[in-house]
């Protein structure tokens, strides 16, 4: 019985059309010793993430200076995404896809950065990209583990642009700048626009720390954005909590009660 080589299912992120096509003419060059197959493309963070969703990839081609959102970025959205349920029926594919995928990036960073990315053994793809080093990634690429959340956020120390929300079969990138206030419900955390509320499992000190920057903490279950604070006002509060202040928020009629422990921000931002 022969052994069927599986093909290696590659997915490409660039923002430059043309970079997308030469990788597709360099995978296509590596086909004819690597079994591997294209299994999609995408131009920005947003499309890849719907992407995904749908469509199973072993490895992710990403590279790193994108308008909106970088790479780093999006592949720490990738890292968080649920294992793709609908697997192609076409194509030379045999095994579900490992999840999540490896991701290599492509950049065109100076020798200093990349050194970063060498320190935490991630591959990268020095542009303009080479035959030779491609198939030498993808090649590593069938073994690699798959790089860390927190290796990630070391690279690239900056806060996210946007929160990633998984809903219905879908991940919605909500802008930072537009959420009012996070709070914690039980195992999730409600995350409020002036549009609308969604549901996302991260955790609350986590984002506080991430986020210190933008918001601040008004009770031990909520942060409010600091640009949203419209005022303050004297109200019930909370059973036991005492303090019986309230935060206004820019935009919204809903009321953010203030703990006896935060109440100092009523002095801090009024």
């Amino acid at each position: 019985m022969s052994v069927i080589e599986l093909a290696l299912r590659v997915f490409i992120v660039d923002d430059e059309p043309p970079a997308r096509n030469r990788l597709r003419d360099l995978l296509s060059d590596c086909s004819d010793q690597l079994a591997l197959v294209v299994v999609g493309e995408a131009g920005n963070g947003q499309e890849a993430l719907n992407k995904l969703m749908e469509i199973p990839a072993d490895v992710v081609l990403l590279d790193i200076r994108m308008p909106q959102m970088d790479g780093i970025e999006l592949a720490q959205h990738i890292q968080k995404m649920p294992k793709p349920v609908l697997i192609p029926a076409d194509g030379p594919i045999q095994s579900p896809a490992k999840w999540p995928p490896v991701i290599i990036f492509t950049t065109a960073y100076d020798v200093y950065a990349i050194k970063a990315f060498e320190l935490h053994a991630i591959d990268y793809l020095l542009k303009p990209i080479r035959l030779g080093r491609l198939f030498e990634a993808l090649t590593r690429a069938r073994d690699a583990v798959p790089v860390q959340t927190a290796v990630l956020r070391e690279l690239l120390p900056e806060p996210r642009k946007f929160l990633s929300i998984h809903e219905r079969g879908k991940i919605h990138l909500v802008p930072i700048e537009q959420v009012l206030f996070l709070r914690a419900e039980l195992k999730y955390v409600s995350v409020r626009t002036a549009e609308r509320e969604y549901l996302m499992e991260e955790s609350l000190t986590a984002l506080e720390k991430e986020f210190a920057a933008r918001f601040t903490r008004v009770h031990r279950n909520c942060l409010v954005a600091k640009e949203a604070i419209g005022g303050f006002e004297k109200g019930g509060g909370e059973e036991g909590e005492g303090s019986g202040w309230m935060v206004r928020l820019k935009g919204l009629d809903e009321m953010i009660a203030i703990s006896r422990r935060q109440q100092h921000i009523v002095k801090e931002f009024g």
